[in-house]
């Protein structure tokens, strides 16, 4: 018998971007327009789904209040309050949420994942214990918000691990100071189980970044000894930092040979318009048909989404900051960032719209047409212990309580 579930994942593929700084440009009084010089009314949400964007992602801090002053001038504010009302209006909007936790006040990446200050233990099992029940609250409070997201992230560029020191390591498995991979993937495990408890129903994200195409390899088959329980290979891919579109493809290439039952997803990516970044790890001489314009921007997207249509596991693209936009703010008052971020899909000096933003929809091929959130069937409902261990089938599963559809169910 199907079981009928709105969560708006009809869609093969997906594309939008990261927007969680989306609310701090609209309230602050920045000025959007299309790219003919015409205002954006309506809301940006909305506009972005008249391009045909279908999800959105969003990232979440545990405290960001204790932040430094540097990481809130990059746009570190999105506390629990700010995401619940981010993710009601992205899923009112009929749109996918992705959420992205970083599982830290501040910034996490491959450099730095520092444990929340609240979390005060170094005692992994402590920390696992507090993660997860950090998580499982988190996801009850968005869903009572009308913000049930439909990816999560259990962590945010986690190629090095999180939760800094005790979780420190190398991709290949190797310990780093005091932290192990073993501490790192007991964390991991804690935020998989606290997911599929509370919403069993999302898509389970891993995010690697492509700094070195061996740590991402390498990184998910050291994975596979701790747990294979997830849906997706999330990866960033900005060229400028990671290199060429065939690096990409080779990387690619690798994790659909490797791991046939997983998807794959851009989960963050992005080229310049305007003012090339002096700290890139690639000159632009590198990429010829990419000047730092509105049309190499163009170009590059162009290139990625034709690469990207050669990998058949790959359904998901998302920009990250498209909504920087810095025309029309009082820089004096009511500034969102300390400085203009030139690859967003905005011009900071017109407002005017990036032809990127309007070619970014040709990613999704013949699902660019859903514009509702619409019903889906599920055949077979997963079935999980209630300790987060997912069971083939509640028929073959020994007497016990398990959750099934975000239900207990009893089976004497």
């Amino acid at each position: 018998m199907a079981v009928a579930c709105s969560l708006g994942m009809q869609a093969q593929k997906y594309v939008g971007g990261d927007i969680s700084l989306l609310p701090k440009y609209e309230e602050n009084g920045a000025k959007f327009l299309d790219k003919d010089g015409k205002t954006i009314t309506g809301g940006m949400l909305a506009y972005f789904k008249q391009q045909g964007w279908n999800a959105m992602r969003v990232r979440l801090f545990v405290d960001p209040s204790k932040a430094s002053a540097a990481h809130k001038g990059e746009g570190v504010c999105q506390d629990l309050d700010f995401v619940k009302k981010l993710g009601k209006q992205i899923k009112d909007a009929g749109l996918a949420l992705m959420l992205d936790f970083h599982y830290s006040d501040t910034w996490t990446d491959p450099g730095k994942h520092a444990t929340p200050s609240s979390w005060t233990s170094s005692d992994s099992e402590t920390l696992a214990t507090t993660l997860y029940e950090y998580t499982k609250s988190c996801l009850n409070e968005m869903i009572a918000a009308g913000a049930t997201p439909d990816f999560v992230q259990p962590g945010n560029e986690i190629t090095y691990g999180m939760l800094w020191p005790t979780g420190h390591c190398y991709p290949d498995g190797g310990n780093y100071g005091s932290g192990t991979f073993a501490n790192f993937a007991k964390y991991l495990q804690a935020g998989i189980r606290a997911i599929r408890e509370v919403c069993p129903q999302a898509k389970i994200v891993i995010q690697t970044e492509l700094s070195k195409s061996q740590n991402v390899t390498n990184f998910y088959k050291t994975l596979k000894n701790y747990t294979n329980d997830y849906d997706v290979i999330g990866l960033s891919y900005y060229p400028y930092y990671h290199g060429t579109l065939t690096t990409l493809d080779n990387v690619l290439t690798t994790l659909e040979k490797n791991y046939p039952d997983k998807k794959i997803q851009i989960v963050e990516t992005g080229y310049y318009h305007a003012w090339y970044p002096d700290d890139a790890t690639y000159i632009i001489s590198t990429f010829p048909n990419w000047p730092a314009t509105d049309a190499g921007q163009l170009q590059f997207t162009k290139d990625l989404i034709a690469k990207l249509a050669a990998h058949q596991s790959v359904d998901g693209l998302y920009w990250w900051f498209p909504e920087a936009n810095e025309y029309g703010l009082d820089w004096n008052t009511k500034r969102v960032t300390d400085n203009c971020y030139n690859a967003g899909l905005f011009d900071n000096q017109t407002g005017k719209a990036m032809q990127s933003l309007y070619e970014l929809k040709t990613f999704l091929g013949s699902s660019a047409g859903i514009t509702s959130t619409p019903t889906i069937q599920h055949p077979t409902p997963s079935v999980y212990t209630l300790d987060g261990r997912r069971v083939s089938s509640i028929e073959q599963a020994p007497s016990g309580i398990y959750i099934i559809g975000n239900k207990k169910v009893i089976k004497k």
